[in-house]
């Protein structure tokens, strides 16, 4: 299946029925009344997160989705039936936009989250409510409210805890197939990845993390060089980058320079994504001499200038890859308890503010 991480669609939420101006005309009645019943509920249109779906290629030519209007109210007491609601299954991830203000509409973070794009009208009203002891015979009614109606930018950002960073063919589709269940595509050439790939990395059999690979940037790519930086934004939910770097470069260019030349296009692409935790790792040290590794790391790093932390891997024969993989675990489950405390804290500080008594000598002290 082609993977496509962005579609613009068009949704129409249904109009409401009309309301209707009836009079009850029956045998033995001839003042029955008003009896003109409401109109129905337009349909509404609701994004729904599914985990089982990866792409929206589906969005991709399904352009337009619209819902059912209501029906119209009826006499007899009759009411209008409201029409369904149409529900359209999206992956977990999307971020649904208005394409005319940009506003976010839902971010979808979670399996089964539901999310209203377009909020069908309200039936109008028939005669029966405009009865009174002064009007006994009301010939008003209501039409239906129209449905809302919006053109929306679906954005995919795939969820991971950690995003691979590099050049093309550094090995990063290498190291993810190593230490992950993904099984992407790996060649001599560059270029080989040409979308995201996924994958669920086991620490142990209770413990693990996900990662994701995106294709390799280039200097320019900003720009449009290469395959640009579409694919940048399916790191801006991870907590973790690792800049894969290759040590031993076959076609002789300096890893430095395209080192460097990475983190201008991340920083020119998102301030915020630069900001972004990001560790070192320098890959194919089995392509390095043993006597020549220690001094061409250390040559690679003072010359980057970089003061976080660095990892020396093989993807190939996977050496190293088992320590960086539990040194990541550890500072991802580091976050998350750091999340959980700040969670807490602000969850104490909200009861502490709805708890305060406003009548307490203590309080009316400060006026």
């Amino acid at each position: 299946m082609k993977f496509i991480d962005e579609a613009k669609i068009e949704v129409i939420a249904g109009d409401g029925g009309n309301g209707v101006a009836s009079f009850c005309r029956e045998k033995f009645r001839p003042f029955g009344g008003p009896d003109g019943g409401d109109g129905g509920k337009g349909g509404s249109i609701f994004a729904i997160a599914d985990r089982n779906i990866n792409t929206l290629v589906d969005y991709r030519f399904a352009k337009m989705h619209r819902a059912r209007h209501g029906e119209n109210g009826r006499g007899s007491d009759c009411y209008g039936k409201g029409a369904d609601d149409v529900y359209l299954r999206m992956p977990v991830g999307t971020l649904v936009i208005d394409q005319n203000d940009g506003a976010i509409i839902a971010d979808l973070t979670e399996h089964d989250q539901i999310a209203l794009l377009a909020k069908g009208g309200e039936g109008g009203w028939g005669n029966i409510h405009f009865k009174s002891s002064t009007n006994r015979a009301p010939r008003q009614k209501s039409d239906g409210k129209e449905g809302e109606r919006r053109d929306l930018l679906l954005e995919l950002k795939v969820l991971a805890d950690v995003g691979l960073l590099g050049m093309p063919n550094a090995g990063k589709s290498t190291f993810i197939a190593a230490v992950s269940n993904a099984r992407p595509k790996i060649a001599d050439y560059p270029f080989t990845t040409l979308h995201p790939n996924l994958g669920v990395v086991r620490v142990s059999h209770e413990k693990s993390f996900v990662i994701a690979d995106i294709p390799g940037l280039i200097e320019g790519a900003a720009d449009g060089a290469g395959l640009g930086v579409q694919f940048l934004r399916h790191l801006q939910r991870t907590r973790l980058l690792l800049h894969i770097i290759d040590l031993a470069p076959f076609d002789g260019v300096d890893p430095v320079k395209e080192a460097k030349a990475i983190v201008k296009e991340l920083k020119k692409y998102d301030e915020s994504l630069h900001e972004k935790p990001r560790w070192l790792v320098l890959n194919k040290l089995d392509m390095v001499p043993a006597d020549e590794r220690v001094e061409r790391v250390k040559s690679f790093v003072k010359r980057f200038g970089w003061k976080g932390p660095v990892f020396q891997i093989s993807g190939l024969t996977r050496e190293g890859c088992e320590d960086l993989v539990k040194e990541i675990y550890e500072y991802l489950a580091t976050q998350r308890q750091q999340e959980q405390r700040d969670q807490s804290t602000m969850l104490e500080a909200a009861r502490a503010i709805t708890s305060i008594d406003i009548d307490d000598p203590r309080f009316k002290a400060l006026d």
